[in-house]
């Protein structure tokens, strides 16, 4: 088990618009430092979109933030319960349709992350991926820290990585540093 004083987590609540992904990119730059910021970064963005594109605009978005000394993991949950799109399948062997639009978010998340995956929540779904390489923790800021409003388990459907000489790390539920999160 993890050392809980090298875990950090934090939640924010985004608002269901398109300035939630600037504000999400800017709060996981803040929160990250080392050459998986901007990998981080980017999927966040990704993920965080399709929340805001996806979705009914009744309920805000929501990012979960998880830094350990050995991975990142970030999750967005939003008020649609229907899975997201092909985010379980094998990376494709083509390439998107250059013309189109969209369309290329779950690519990206599926090719970069070390893990990714959804579940059900009680009024929606979370999706999330993980980051395996190192990640470095910055100094102890005034981090975003609101508590955590659900109890996070593990995800329905972990992908399998397009690589097969890599293995993916085991998906657990999330620790905690502090027990009154949970």
């Amino acid at each position: 088990m993890p050392d809980p004083a090298a875990i950090r987590s934090w939640h924010r609540t985004l608002p269901h618009s398109p300035q939630a992904v600037p504000l999400a990119r800017a709060l996981v730059r803040e929160a990250l430092a080392g050459p998986d910021r901007d990998t981080a970064e980017l999927l966040t963005a990704e993920l965080v979109a399709n929340a805001v594109e996806h979705t009914e605009g009744y309920r805000p978005v929501e990012l979960y933030v998880e830094l350990l000394a050995s991975h990142c993991q970030v999750e967005v949950l939003d008020s649609d319960p229907a899975p997201p799109g092909d985010l379980g399948s094998p990376v494709p062997l083509e390439a998107p349709d250059p013309l189109a639009e969209g369309g290329r978010g779950l690519l990206l998340i599926r090719a970069l992350a070390a893990a990714c995956g959804h579940r059900p929540t009680d009024w929606g779904k979370a999706v999330w991926f993980r980051l395996a390489a190192p990640t470095k923790i910055p100094p102890q800021r005034d981090a975003p820290s609101t508590p955590p409003a659900h109890e996070p388990g593990p995800p329905t459907q972990p992908r399998e990585h397009a690589n097969p000489a890599h293995t993916p790390p085991q998906t657990q539920p999330r620790q905690h540093a502090n027990p009154a999160d949970r």
